[in-house]
């Protein structure tokens, strides 16, 4: 697997968690949803993004996205 789409899984898994715990939990749980989209627009502007570093130091190969 590349590091972009480890990335962008981890992603879509964080925001369908968070709208499915803040569906049957706590409404709350929907910053978790906010932080999610506000961390991927972040990373589309600057190309940090702190889920690629981890990634990338478990070994998993670079992609185009994330060098």
């Amino acid at each position: 697997m590349m590091l972009d789409a480890a990335v962008f899984r981890f992603a879509g898994i964080v925001v369908l968690a968070s709208l499915a715990l803040a569906h049957w939990v706590h409404p709350a749980f929907l910053w978790l949803t906010a932080f999610a989209g506000a961390n991927m627009l972040q990373a589309s502007f600057t190309g940090f993004c702190p889920a690629a570093m981890i990634f990338k130091k478990l070994g998993v190969r670079p992609g185009n996205a994330f060098n």
